[in-house]
């Protein structure tokens, strides 16, 4: 053991000037979290909620087996504050990933997350559904698993190493190295139960989506359609300030002018014929709804590298999604959509021109071109963690750079160091996941866990407990990935 232990110490030795620059993005970001939102590129975004991780609520404990090492780490539920108003409850996807104190997390597909790759993904959102605290009748709960008496952190936390097992355990269909337990012996066989029933289920719908997020047209006129999808019953429709248009509108395909539209909606961008020359804008839907258990977060800005997260609960919450258009007379017409690719272990531009001239541009520092009236897709290879910045330039003034990290895999290409020593002097391995007491002890429940609306969802309420604290008291992930994920942010 010992001589294991001074070889992860060497390991992260040698990792601390990579991570240390991870590290301080996420303190920068940490320091003033409104700035950290106004560096997300919004267009790389599908659209839904925005949010701020709060910390880890409601848990118990849960002993990691990996490597010859025996770790403990909190587990259970996390709450996130909504951009604009709204609650969330979430579970954590990667057991070895750090957590960032008050990190920014946006809503998404499981493609653009760990879960790109794993065939039992579906069986994760079976767990949510038939768990805490989407089920809080805790006396039928415990009954069904035959675990004697369940309370709201056993729960949690026995529903919490589940989800680390199809996501990172043994009994994963990715072949994972880690073995999980909770500590507490009815959460174990609550865990036990809901692995031995969960059962494959389809991928929820985004909150709120508006497609394509990118366009171009010529000569103007009626852009679109802009198809708006959402189980809200009700979303709003605003566009931005047009200086080459003032004159332009939102219409519904009668060619009336809307305000409020509903799920199925196609929109149109309306150009007045005397402002049609050249311009571009954007389109932007917001509403209020419960987003749908199962879907995705993954950190934004400089949070990107923090614990990926799946959504387990939600109150009536702020989501929003838009959409770029630009158009021209003659010309190339630039359209430009950039996107996590863990499949393609990269980030994708998606490149389209309505014009009817070549679009000829620089793209990470090669040329391209896309004829006319043509689109092309270009992945752009970013190794797992690291952190990017890739410069896209080309006609009529575009010029972006999209930034981000790359983190598709449930296991750290750089971990963290930590800065805690036993008595020897050997560093000490750390929770990923910490919550508000001391690793190793359990907290209260916290907070009433009334239900929303209908159904059993719980409201998520009170302030949130022990965040991970990041420098000296750094908190030390060992973290298994495979080199596929991203993250992309446009500045």
């Amino acid at each position: 053991m010992g001589g294991h232990v001074a070889a992860l110490a060497v390991r992260r030795v040698v990792a601390a000037l990579s991570a240390t620059v991870l590290l301080a993005a996420g303190v920068a970001a940490t320091a003033t979290p409104a700035a950290a939102a106004a560096r997300v590129d919004e267009e790389s975004r599908q659209g839904g909620a925005l949010a701020t991780l709060e910390g880890l609520k409601t848990y118990g404990q849960a002993v990691v087996h990996e490597g010859g090492e025996k770790l403990t780490t909190g587990a259970g539920l996390f709450e996130m504050a909504v951009d604009g108003g709204g609650r969330l409850q979430t579970y954590g996807l990667d057991v070895d990933n750090p957590i960032q104190q008050h990190a920014r997390y946006g809503e998404t597909d499981w493609g653009r997350t760990s879960l790109h790759d794993n065939p039992d993904a579906g069986k994760i959102l079976w767990i949510l559904r038939h768990s805490y605290p989407q089920v809080d009748d805790l006396q039928g709960l415990a009954k069904s698993a035959r675990s004697g008496k369940l309370s709201p952190r056993t729960a949690a936390a026995g529903t919490q190493v589940a989800i680390w097992r199809f996501t990172d355990g043994r009994g994963s269909g990715r072949g994972g190295g880690v073995r999980v337990s909770a500590a507490d012996p009815a959460a174990e066989k609550l865990a036990d139960h809901l692995q031995r029933s969960a059962r494959r289920m389809a991928e929820p719908d985004a909150s709120l989506s508006l497609g394509p997020e990118a366009l171009s047209r010529k000569d103007g006129g009626r852009l679109g359609p802009f198809t708006v999808r959402t189980g809200a019953p009700r979303v709003t429709v605003s566009h931005s300030p047009v200086p080459a248009a003032p004159g332009a509108r939102i219409v519904g395909g009668d060619g009336k002018p809307v305000t409020s539209v509903r799920d199925g909606a196609r929109l149109y961008f309306d150009v007045p014929e005397e402002e049609r020359r050249a311009g571009e804008g954007s389109l932007t839907v917001q509403a209020a709804t419960k987003v749908p258990v199962g879907r995705a977060f993954t950190g934004v800005g400089g949070h990107a590298a923090s614990q990926a997260q799946i959504l387990a609960g939600s109150s009536q919450s702020a989501v929003s999604a838009t959409a770029t258009l630009s158009w021209a007379r003659n010309g190339a017409i630039p359209a430009v959509k950039a996107e996590k690719n863990c499949a393609r272990e990269g980030v994708s531009f998606t490149v389209t021109n309505a014009g009817n001239r070549p679009l000829r541009f620089r793209l990470g520092g090669k040329a391209h071109t896309v004829p006319a009236t043509g689109s092309r897709t270009y992945t752009v290879p970013v190794r797992e963690d690291q952190a990017y910045r890739i410069p896209l330039s080309g006609p009529r003034g575009l010029r972006k750079h999209f930034t981000g990290v790359l983190d598709c895999a449930t296991r750290s290409a750089v971990p963290a160091v930590a800065a805690d020593e036993d008595a020897e002097g050997a560093p000490q391995l750390r929770t990923a996941t910490v919550g508000g007491a001391q690793a190793g002890a359990e907290t209260g429940e916290g907070g009433d866990l009334a239900e929303t609306g209908t159904g059993s969802t719980p409201v998520i309420a009170g302030t949130a407990v022990g965040l991970v604290v990041l420098g000296a008291m750094a908190v030390l992930a060992v973290r298994r990935k495979n080199p596929d994920d991203t993250g992309v942010h446009g500045v």
